[in-house]
């Protein structure tokens, strides 16, 4: 077995966890309060632009020129998400260059970036997988349900589209080809896990 397949697969709990939680649920049947996903919108833009900082960090200490192309396209991957929040948030009326982030999104964005700047690219693969191959498994769950459209349904389309995918498994291949299955290594993927049910969950308590 892989050594992402082994990670994602130690973390099952979790994954289903945040498939659960009643902010995942809302947003696969509709009916998650506006002002939640509002909330949810401007604290994922804040998060992702630190995200795209933590895939070109990685790519500037990438040893090979293939390692160092794929995490610049996963990097690109993140702007057109990034995107995709400026529309949700003229929809929803959310200023996102005047975002505060939660404690929840900087306890994360901070993981990450410290990741990327004080380990190699390995790691910061392990650090940053979870969240690319959770939103895969979410968006296919929601997906699988076949709910009639709804406000949200752009949100699932985004995360369940043969376009999100092959970016996971992107970063799980640089996972494999260069990272070592380490306690330190697992314990960095199980965290970045718990950071993103966090997430969620401050999302949905924001507006509780």
């Amino acid at each position: 077995m892989s050594l992402s397949l082994s990670l994602w697969n130690a973390n099952a709990d979790l994954a289903q966890a945040c498939l659960q939680h009643p902010f995942v649920q809302g947003l696969g049947v509709g009916t998650l309060a506006v002002e939640t996903f509002a909330y949810y919108v401007g604290q994922d833009a804040f998060f992702l632009e630190a995200f795209a900082r933590a895939y070109s960090i990685a790519a500037a200490k990438a040893a090979t020129w293939e390692a160092f192309q794929v995490f610049h396209q996963l990097a690109d991957g993140v702007l057109a998400e990034l995107n995709l929040h400026g529309s949700y948030a003229k929809e929803w009326g959310v200023e996102l260059t005047s975002v505060s982030p939660g404690a929840a999104t900087r306890r994360y964005t901070d993981f990450l970036l410290s990741t990327a700047w004080g380990q190699p690219p390995g790691a910061t693969a392990i650090a940053m997988a979870p969240c690319m191959r959770l939103y895969a498994f979410l968006g296919q769950s929601l997906a699988q349900l076949e709910p009639p459209p709804h406000r949200y349904s752009a949100w699932i389309e985004t995360y369940s589209s043969d376009q999100f995918e092959p970016l996971a498994a992107q970063l799980e291949a640089l996972i494999d080809e260069q990272a070592v299955d380490t306690p330190s290594h697992r314990a960095a993927y199980r965290y970045a896990m718990e950071c993103e049910l966090a997430f969620f969950e401050a999302a949905w308590q924001e507006n509780a």
